[in-house]
């Protein structure tokens, strides 16, 4: 009899618990925050429809530096040679508007750029968390303003710190990356593996991939989920996966890049990637059990 009654009373505790909501709230004005499960993410509207932060628990994984382009999540268009450098306002820092709308209204949140100056693109966001939390994901739409057709592919930038434990991989073998040696990845169970060190020079190199890039650092395990493209998909001299590590010890990029298509007048591609971050309970170390660990997780 005892038994039974404890085990009513540990049912009785888990009926009571709370269900982790996933939930989007905020305004214009003060930002908005996206949950999912233990996962939170914040957006900013006025800063260019940015991600400013990206927690599990308490705990961040995105650059909080605050100096310009060195923190959070950015969309840009690609290539780059089509503007160069500083990246096009009206995508990167401008405010977007919050088209949302009534019927979803906690459930997802979607904000509208301006037109650009250099280019005539228009960029939407769609934050939405899975209905189960285990991600949020991100759509992604380009449209063609302009009154001609136009070639672009979207172009998702993630600034991390550069923690002493971090670890960055993907699933392409290290041969397939360029400039060869750069950034010094290793290859491992068919993987590509960069652990943190430093160097006096900004580098970034390019590559293949199977449509995820994954992060762990500081007990996290942060991945990015996207269509996976074949080389020959990305825009000129850009890749489906690209790696930026900023001099010094400061921050690292994590790029995703999409397929490149033309776009007649009024038309529109869309592009989604859905982020997880999860718990890291092992080191952080190349091994089959953690290339194991994305996949079961992406999934």
């Amino acid at each position: 009899m005892k038994s039974y009654r404890l085990f009513a009373a540990a049912i009785a505790v888990l009926a009571s618990a709370p269900v982790l909501a996933q939930t989007v709230q905020g305004s214009v004005d003060e930002g908005f925050t996206i949950k999912a499960g233990d996962v939170t993410m914040t957006v900013s509207a006025k800063e260019g429809g940015k991600i400013m932060s990206y927690k599990y628990g308490d705990k961040e994984i995105l650059s909080q530096l605050r100096m310009q382009n060195q923190y959070g999540s950015t969309f840009w268009t690609s290539p780059q040679k089509e503007w160069n450098w500083p990246p096009v306002t009206e995508f990167d820092r401008a405010a977007y508007t919050d088209e949302t709308g009534a019927s979803n209204a906690g459930k997802s949140l979607l904000l509208t750029s301006q037109v650009a100056r250099k280019l005539p693109f228009q960029i939407q966001k769609q934050y939405t968390p899975d209905p189960k939390g285990k991600y949020i994901r991100i759509a992604y739409t380009i449209v063609n303003k302009g009154d001609a057709e136009r070639k672009v592919a979207p172009w998702e930038i993630s600034r991390v710190v550069a923690d002493e434990s971090g670890l960055i991989f993907f699933d392409a073998p290290v041969e397939g990356i360029t400039p060869a040696g750069l950034i010094p990845f290793k290859g491992e169970a068919g993987a590509s593996w960069y652990s943190f060190e430093q160097a006096p020079q900004n580098r970034k190199i390019n590559s293949d991939g199977k449509g995820w890039l994954a992060y762990a650092a500081n007990g996290l395990l942060m991945i990015k989920k996207f269509d996976d493209i074949t080389p020959a998909q990305p825009a000129p001299d850009e890749a489906e996966i690209q790696v930026y590590v900023n001099q010094g010890k400061t921050y690292i990029e994590l790029e995703s890049q999409g397929e490149y298509k033309t776009l007649a007048p009024g038309e529109s591609l869309t592009w989604t990637v859905d982020w997880y971050l999860i718990p890291l309970k092992d080191e952080a170390v190349p091994s089959k059990k953690l290339l194991d660990l994305v996949r079961k997780t992406i999934k």
